[in-house]
């Protein structure tokens, strides 16, 4: 595609120099670089792209997009390169921007696919994963050919990619080609969990959502956003963008939650119609004849409009879960128009979400469940949804990760040692960060909240020694919580991604427990032997 095809996508260019080529890819990393590239250098958290310009032009780079004055780059006579005037001099584009650019630009080498599809956009603090993955299946049951791009994982018809480690929603030009995939596959809707970083960082820019879903804003991202008023300021803007999609594929929705604190601030800031759900009376669409049962919960809905249909069931359980029901249901049945009986067959059709509340059983005679909780809010409801299964005791091991928000880690350990019987604090992700010194403001947390450390809590850090004493202190009827990990495949001690999978580590220790043969608990640095 010619350099000037892609440049017109742009909202805003500063300034641009001469030259039209011929662009075979866009790319980011310069070592990614081949000839015939344009490449986009970014100003990143740690490592500023536009110092491997040299790099991208020597790998073959055709043109190169900056945010910093093109001055500062081809000096003032703009015929030569100062600091490597070996090289050619390739057109320069300059935009306000470089990270909301590169997303325009993908956009426009893959055709926008997003205007070729109705987008539905999740976000929020807890359950993104989980009530994008319902609204997808509730999608395919009302027979349509949806995608989803989710914390775990894209779904792209029988196609089920992997979306990395620790990354939430994925970068600009792997979300701009997923969607690509997905209207070549022949997806008419596609889900996408957008997370604050996706939305600040323009990884979702350019996908020109339809319909708008929050779940829930609680404390966390503060180490990126600073406030929680950043942090909720970076949420709004998915809803504030629903007003400036050109494309005409249906009418914008807000699908706001009646029982979140956010409610009042979106609601304020939306253009679009928008309709709420929740539990409580206020709520548009709401839930009532709640069954709570340890494997299924089963409810009816009514609405301001209309009573949907009886005899709703999940196999999910907890309260925060039939808000993530609550979500699919308003944003597909009176967002796209999808019947009560799809909605209610697609509800019950997903069996669990990885990583969510996921049991992991070997026989043994106590309940073992492996949940993504790593936030002040969502560690407290799987804790609570643990109390409705058991009359014995709970047990929680977890963790908080390094180089992130710091406030909630003694947060974390007072919700623990508060709601749970023993609670085993142990690394996630420490990066660069003491581990010691992690542990040891949740244990501070712990111990204001009247915990005794060697009696309700402990500090194991090797994560699958914490895993096993937590197995090991199990009792018939109990309830193990290992929070914090779920599905991710990886755990980072420096700058180093160890291979880790809580799913797996849990097996093993159960294995050990029981006195299976065949597992082996993955090593990490913190491990001993």
């Amino acid at each position: 595609m010619l350099l000037s095809q892609l440049v017109s996508a742009l909202p805003k260019i500063i300034a641009r120099s001469e030259g039209d080529p011929d662009i075979i890819s866009i790319e980011e990393n310069s070592r990614n670089v081949k000839p015939g590239s344009l490449f986009v250098a970014r100003r990143g958290t740690i490592v500023d792209g536009h110092k491997f310009i040299a790099d991208a032009i020597a790998h073959g780079a055709l043109a190169i997009v900056v945010e910093k004055e093109i001055k500062e780059i081809i000096g003032n006579k703009g015929n030569a390169f100062p600091l490597f005037p070996s090289f050619p001099l390739v057109p320069f584009i300059q935009a306000p921007d470089s990270s909301e650019a590169l997303a325009w630009l993908c956009a426009a080498f893959h055709d926008f696919p997003a205007r070729k599809m109705i987008m539905i956009g999740v976000t929020g603090t807890d359950g993104k994963t989980t009530t994008s993955t319902l609204i997808h299946s509730i999608l395919v049951a009302a027979g349509f050919k949806a995608g989803l791009i989710s914390t775990v994982n894209a779904i792209i018809g029988d196609q089920v990619l992997d979306t990395g480690l620790h990354t939430t929603t994925p970068d600009a030009p792997d979300v701009q080609r997923y969607l690509k995939q997905m209207v070549e596959a022949g997806m008419t809707h596609c889900v996408l969990e957008t997370t604050s970083h996706g939305i600040v960082q323009h990884r979702v820019t350019a996908c020109e959502f339809d319909i708008a879903v929050v779940t829930n804003i609680t404390h966390e991202h503060l180490d990126f956003h600073g406030s929680i008023d950043n942090y909720r300021a970076a949420k709004a803007k998915l809803f504030e963008g629903l007003s400036t999609a050109t494309k005409k594929s249906v009418n914008k929705l807000a699908v706001l939650n009646r029982d979140d604190w956010s409610y009042d601030y979106l609601r304020e800031r939306i253009k679009v119609d928008s309709i709420s759900y929740g539990l409580n009376d206020n709520a548009d669409v709401r839930a009532t004849e709640i069954v709570y049962r340890p494997d299924s919960t089963q409810f009816t809905i009514a609405s301001n409009f209309q009573l949907l249909t009886s005899n709703f069931q999940t196999h999910l359980v907890g309260d925060f879960n039939i808000s993530n029901c609550l979500a699919a249901i308003t944003a597909t049945v009176k967002g796209l128009g999808v019947s009560a009986e799809a909605a209610q067959r697609g509800i019950e059709s997903v069996k669990g979400v990885a990583g969510r509340l996921e049991r992991i059983d070997l026989g043994q005679n106590f309940i073992s469940i492996v949940d993504f909780a790593h936030t002040p809010n969502a560690l407290k409801r799987v804790l609570q949804v643990a109390r409705t299964l058991t009359r014995e005791r709970v047990i929680v091991v977890f963790g908080s990760a390094g180089l992130r928000d710091v406030a909630k880690r003694r947060w974390m350990g007072e919700i623990a040692v508060e709601l749970a019987d023993l609670t085993i604090i142990t690394a996630e992700d420490p990066r660069t960060e003491s581990l010691e010194a992690i542990m040891a403001e949740s244990a501070e947390g712990a111990t204001s909240k009247g915990g005794v450390e060697g009696e309700t809590f402990w500090r194991i850090a090797d994560r699958g020694e914490a895993i096993q004493f937590a197995v090991d202190q199990s009792h018939a009827g109990d309830v193990l919580l290992v929070c914090g990990k779920a599905h991710e495949q990886s755990m980072c001690f420096g700058t180093t991604e160890y291979p880790w999978d809580d799913r797996v580590a849990v097996r093993v220790a159960l294995a050990k427990r029981l006195g299976l043969s065949g597992y082996d608990m993955p090593k990490l640095p913190t491990s001993e032997g």
